[in-house]
């Protein structure tokens, strides 16, 4: 096979033998280290996606890696059905790393938030006497939890809940960082059980809401009896610049150096993506024993959750994220990106501002949202050697690896502007 032909071959591949889901960048990858990818046609490129924040730790991190080979030789699964020598001891880690008191295991993100979802119903119906089949939980417009079809029930995608109903019940949508909309759902609605938040929205195009947003909906929550579930799947594990999202400014367990006056603790924490690094599935339910006990056996389970080679690989990761201090690196770095496009920003006409947390950051075109500009210059910026994804058709979202290092992140600066600068108006 011709060298040129190599990309277009895989690509032909999928499009003629795989399911039409999903609209990627044209390029195919086949290794990984750190913050670079390598594609088929040998060229390097900066991962500013890190598979929608999965590889916090960098891609192929040694140690993860390492990890997830010395447990494959010894044992991968067992099933729930017998107990394991890795989970126990994992739940002991996560639940004391994030400061909660029970776990309960599971593989993919939209899995953990159908368990979320479930146990908080339980919750509603045999702690606080919500009467059966009346539990409602409160979500937000414009979120992203999954695709299942519980979550796409109050998605506010089109495209992603028409044809698929009829749709579950049981959901109440407000706006998005509204704190008066939510007080008035929860005067008015006596049987609400929960309140399903991100702290930030990513797929919404990095949507970062007032500072206090999160420390008030807590407030409200514990005053209505409802438990705040804090969908941190993409915003976790250092992401935003601190251990969670749903903290602001502040750190769990003294990971990030911060003060903890803005610390907001969630009744019912999600977490997936990043808490394996990338490298295997992983995602957790984590919350307190009054919360997690209404789940009995046989109402609840996953035949690879708590698999032993999770448990070892999620340690690492979680290991690697102390260990390397890449929260801190995140929070620094974070700011020094926005800080220079903004520099940029002050003077173009195709981009209308900056905004994120730590090394979540998005840019917004200006343009349309039916637009293909942003597209384009993903596309653009893909020639040049950057990895990234349009969200919402004129927002481009900037994450990569948290690994990455001052000079690493001036580069990508100057590869992004000078990209961005070919698309100003002449």
């Amino acid at each position: 096979m011709e060298t040129l032909t190599k990309t277009s071959h895989y690509i032909n591949l999928e499009l003629e033998n795989g399911a039409h889901d999903y609209h990627p960048i044209p390029v195919v990858l086949e290794r990984g280290e750190g913050v670079f990818l390598w594609d088929v046609e040998g060229k390097k490129y900066f991962d500013f996606l890190s598979a929608y924040s999965a590889v916090n730790q960098g891609h192929c991190h040694p140690r993860i890696v390492n990890a997830l080979k010395e447990q494959a030789s010894k044992l991968t699964l067992t099933s729930r059905a017998f107990h394991n020598n890795k989970l126990g001891h994992y739940m002991e880690y996560v639940t004391k790393y994030f400061g909660f008191e029970r776990l309960l295991p599971s593989n993919t993100g939209a899995e953990a938030v159908e368990a979320a979802i479930k146990i908080t119903r339980k919750w509603g119906y045999v702690k606080k006497g919500i009467p059966e089949n009346k539990a409602e939980i409160i979500v937000c417009s414009q979120n992203f939890h999954g695709r299942t079809s519980t979550i796409i029930s109050f998605s506010s995608d089109a495209g992603s809940k028409t044809n698929f109903g009829p749709h579950a019940q049981g959901f109440i949508t407000i706006p998005y960082n509204d704190i008066e909309a939510l007080e008035s759902i929860l005067e008015t609605h006596p049987h609400i059980a929960g309140f399903l938040v991100e702290p930030i929205q990513g797929e919404a195009g990095v949507y970062t809401p007032d500072v206090d947003f999160m420390s008030k909906a807590n407030a409200l929550c514990k005053e209505y009896n409802v438990l705040l579930m804090a969908d941190e799947i993409q915003t976790g594990i250092g992401r935003t610049g601190s251990l969670l999202a749903v903290c602001g400014n502040c750190s769990c367990k003294g990971h990030c150096e911060q003060q903890k006056e803005t610390y907001t603790r969630p009744d019912v924490l999600i977490l997936g993506k990043a808490i394996s690094g990338g490298t295997y599935p992983v995602s957790a339910v984590l919350c307190d024993t009054e919360i997690m006990d209404v789940l009995q056996p046989g109402q609840h389970g996953s035949t690879f959750g708590g698999n032993p080679m999770a448990c070892t690989v999620a340690m690492e990761a979680l290991e690697v994220i102390r260990d390397e201090q890449l929260t801190q690196n995140a929070r620094k770095l974070g700011q020094l990106f926005r800080s220079k496009i903004q520099d940029y920003i002050d003077s173009s006409t195709i981009v209308l501002k900056v905004r994120g947390r730590g090394l979540l950051n998005a840019i917004v075109i200006n343009d349309t949202e039916q637009s293909d500009t942003a597209w384009s210059i993903c596309i653009k910026l893909m020639e040049n050697g950057l990895l990234a994804k349009p969200t919402h058709g004129n927002i481009i979202r900037f994450a990569p690896p948290l690994v990455i290092n001052e000079s690493q992140i001036l580069e990508c600066v100057s590869i992004i502007t000078a990209t961005l600068k070919s698309f100003e108006p002449k």
